[in-house]
This record gives structure tokens, sequence and C-alpha cells, in this order.
């Protein structure tokens, strides 16, 4: 296997652009290449650009009629009436949608066969994480399912289990809901709860579909939860599961609307949570399917501080050249940020003091609490999920 990581990247992406004042803004990709490149993140990966995906790909995970619509749409947004999901204030059609959309599902599909042949020993795109899409209709933002797309490719090549972890904010419904009954995929989604958050969905009796029970996996969090006790849900749920499940792949999305400063959620956690979480989720790679391991973007809306930083970090680790969160990021970024943004760039890659680093996350094994919120979720999704993998609800 090749010890190079290979990143998804090029210009053509910045054309997912649902137009000025939609939260997910094109410059989001474009301040984090740029960061990767500022401070040589990208001199340490294989930069691969891709065409966008032929329908043979879409159409392993998408309804023909729902690809059809989403073309129609692309060559006259004008026709777009919500009837797939597109037209609305949250998904508003424009010129290039297929084709923007095919990009993104071409280059997690890509970044998947690199690590499965063995070209590359990591794949990132963090242009991805589309998980929201559904088979027949577009979410959340989301147009095509790349996430789904590239588990599907693998499934076709034999692959037998793959593990799919999502640590968005939001519920990883469009992934779960097309592997639902499929017992080759593990899904698990840490998010805040569907009581406070969009797409209301992702409750720990979720667990699979017939022939398939204990393959959905969900912790529902409460808003406000912070560094460490987000860390613990992570460790306490994800960790042991996927580990008794011994997958051939781990897929990650990284979403980072989990940060205190994301407009559109209710999360408290710093950058540094975020960075940590990526580098544990890698080291589960290692451990767990010989490094095989495909990470992908998702949400993130405070565009010019958490995203760049975030999916910088996640590149970094992927190429085994982790940033330290103490580095200073380079004038010249912050000033581009300033130019297009008005506000100056943050200063350094982290959030939190180096007398706070590493954040301390307190194993399961040292007890459960019932007064907090965050340990009742993790209890509840360990009580459902947990005896279906030979797994114990207190200790494992």
């Amino acid at each position: 296997m090749s010890t190079r990581t290979c990143a998804i990247w090029g210009e053509e992406f910045t054309r997912y652009d649902f137009g000025a004042g939609h939260p997910m803004s094109p410059v989001r990709l474009d301040l984090t290449a740029r960061l990767c490149r500022e401070l040589g993140v990208f001199d340490d990966v294989d930069v691969v650009d891709v065409e966008p995906a032929p329908d043979e790909l879409l159409l392993r995970v998408h309804d023909p009629d729902y690809v059809a619509g989403v073309r129609a749409i692309s060559a006259d947004p004008a026709s777009a009436d919500g009837r797939w999901g597109i037209g609305t204030d949250d998904v508003p059609g424009f010129p290039g949608v297929h084709e923007s959309s095919a990009r993104i599902v071409a280059g997690t599909v890509e970044a998947a066969r690199r690590v499965w042949s063995g070209e590359a020993r990591h794949g990132v795109n963090f242009t991805g994480g589309m998980h929201h899409a559904m088979r027949e209709r577009a979410a959340g933002f989301c147009i095509y399912n790349d996430i789904a797309a590239a588990i599907a490719w693998l499934l076709d090549q034999g692959v037998e289990r793959i593990a799919y972890i999502d640590v968005d904010v939001h519920h990883g419904d469009g992934v779960q809901e097309i592997f639902y009954d499929d017992p080759r995929v593990l899904t698990v989604s840490i998010h805040e709860s569907g009581r406070t958050l969009f797409p209301g969905t992702g409750w720990p009796a979720d667990t699979g579909g017939p022939g398939a029970e204990g393959t959905a996996v969900n912790v529902a969090l409460p808003p406000g939860v912070t560094d460490g006790p987000w860390l613990r849900a992570i460790t306490s749920v994800a960790g042991p599961v996927v580990r008794a499940f011994e997958p051939q792949v781990l897929i990650t999305q990284h979403g980072c609307d989990t940060h205190k400063e994301d407009p559109l959620a209710h999360m408290a956690l710093s950058l540094d949570a975020q960075r940590q979480a990526a580098v544990n989720l890698h080291r589960l790679a290692h451990e767990v399917c010989d490094g095989r391991w495909v990470a992908v973007g998702g949400g993130g809306y405070d565009v010019t501080g958490a995203v760049p930083r975030a999916w910088t970090h996640l590149t970094a680790i992927a190429a085994h050249r982790p940033v330290p969160a103490a580095t200073e990021i380079p004038a010249a970024w912050r000033e581009h940020v300033e130019l297009v943004s008005g506000q100056p760039g943050p200063e350094r890659m982290g959030d939190l003091p180096q007398s706070e680093l590493p954040i301390w996350v307190q194993p399961w094994a040292m007890g459960h609490n019932p007064h907090s919120g965050v340990d009742r979720a993790i209890m509840a999704t360990r009580q459902a999920v947990f005896p279906l993998h030979g797994l114990d609800v207190w200790f494992d």
C-alpha cells in the first residue's frame, strides 16, 4: 500500500453555489484549499481533481427520475418548484447544479477507489459529505449523496463490511436511510438531538432494518455540549461498536458545524475538540482496517473561522503531518480572509490555550453519570445497540 494520502481538490468545486446569502458558501472550500497550501499541507498529499461522476455511479444510490429531474433543473433553474426537494430556500436551483453535485460524488468515489486499491493510504474529500441527500430528493443543502455512492462502489468491489462515522452536528439521515437494511454497512451518527435541530431524526431506537439490526447507531445529544462530553460520546459508542463490527474500510464525515461559532446549531465545541476527534478516528482506522480511511467534509457555516481550520487539520492528519493547534496562521491567508469577508481571519490553528490541551476525556469505565444529559444519551444508545454486537452496556 502507498504511504501517500490523496486530497480531492480543484477550483471547479466552488461551482457548488446556492447563491449570495446562502449559508453553504463556496468560499469555505476555497479558503480551506488556500490554508492547506499556505501551511504546506498540500505538499504532503497527492492533490487530485476529477470530472463529474457518470450516471452509473449516481444511479447506484439515486432514482433515475430524480437524476433526470436534477439535470433538467441544472439546465433551467427557474423550473425548480420543490418537487425534487430543489427550489426551496434551503436548496435553491442554480445553473450547473447537476454537474457540480456529480463532481463531488466523483471526488469521494475516487478517494475510496484509491484507498481500496492501495494507491493511497488515506483519502480526503473536504468538498464532500452530503449526508442528507436521499434516493429520490435533495435535502439539507445536499443534492447527491457522495458518501452513499462511495459506499455502494466499495460494496460493488466486494468489500464485505464498511463502517461510517458521522460527527456532523446534524443526523446523517441520508446515508443511514439508504443502507438501513444492509448488514454490510454500519452507520454511526453522533449529532444534536432532532428535538432541537434539523432533520429531526436519529434516535437510539433506530438500530437497522430486518436482518441488519445493530448496524444503525445514533447518539442524540442535547444542545450546548462542550468538548470533553462530546469526545466521550464518540469514544464510548463509535469506538466499541466499530471495533466489534471489524470493517475493512472506515469512512468518516467531519461536518464542523458543531463549533461554538456556527450560526446554524447549538453545540459549544472548540476547534481543538474537532481536531482531536479527527486524530482519534484516524487512529481507529489504523487499528481496525489497516488504515483504509476515507474522510469527507460536510456541514460548517462559520465559513472563514472554523471550517478552513477544521478541514486543513483533517487533511494534515490524514497526511501523517498534523499541524499543531498552536501554529500561527500565515498573514497572507488572514489578509485574504479580510478581503473576501471584511473581517480578519483567526490567528491560530486552535481555539484553546496550550495549558488546556489535550482535552481530557473521561473513559466510560470510570462510570456513568445519570444526571448528565450527555451520559443519558450515550447510555440510551449503548442499551439499544451494544447487546446486538455482543458488547457489555456498562464496561465495553
